[in-house]
């Protein structure tokens, strides 16, 4: 269980500007991702060390965007405004997350030029949805390796921090921790820092260490 990845949603201007944007405050390049055909969605990768990156997601107008629930979310984040939509945290068994969740895992894929793809199953948006301080849960599929999203570009950024609105009681519970200490070795280093939530709980703000020095988005 490890800290994969986190995602935001586009902005008024959209994808390109977006990510193009947040590039540029890191210093570094946005590589296009691809439309995700299962959640009416497309993204663009920045790279980041550790076998992480960011996402910059954007909905399409595509019936499954309003079907499957990870299309409504960045539907309803990009509607108000855009930001940081949530988190994500890849495991190699996703039994345990559907056995308590009582649901099972909802399959996705993205299909290179080539004609390479790359596959996943993950759970928990539906947790986000009414819970957004919950990162949701990713097991990517065998043969993943290459094709993982922190391979696009050579890294040249890494999260470090993380601020949610939210309470670190709750993450412990959402992960099936049984301690902090299960807890620290998932985020492998960054630091997570909960404020109580005046609104909305939720990912707030995001730091990274950059050829820019300390930037936090």
């Amino acid at each position: 269980m490890r800290l994969d990845h986190v995602s935001y949603a586009s902005e008024p201007d959209g994808l390109d500007a977006t990510a193009d944007r947040i590039a540029a405050r890191l210093g570094v390049d946005a590589v296009k991702g691809g439309v995700h055909p299962r959640f009416g969605t497309r993204n663009k990768i920045i790279p980041l060390h550790g076998r992480r990156y960011i996402e910059v997601v954007e909905v399409l107008e595509h019936p499954a965007a309003e079907k499957q629930p990870f299309g409504q979310v960045v539907r309803a984040r990009s509607e108000a405004g855009g930001g940081w939509m949530s988190w994500c945290v890849a495991v190699s068994d996703l039994a345990p997350f559907e056995q308590r969740l009582e649901r099972s895992a909802v399959p996705g894929h993205r299909r290179f030029p080539d004609g390479r793809d790359l596959s996943w199953k993950q759970i928990g948006i539906k947790g986000v949805i009414a819970d957004p301080q919950v990162p949701y849960l990713l097991r990517w599929d065998e043969g993943s390796d290459d094709l993982h999203p922190s391979q696009a570009l050579d890294p040249q950024a890494d999260v470090t921090a993380l601020q949610i609105a939210g309470s670190a009681e709750r993450l412990e519970e959402w992960l099936g921790a049984s301690s902090p200490e299960d807890v620290d070795r998932v985020l492998d280093g960054v630091h997570v820092e909960f404020l109580a939530p005046n609104g909305t709980p939720g990912l707030l703000t995001v730091t990274f260490s950059s050829p820019k020095g300390d930037v936090t988005i």
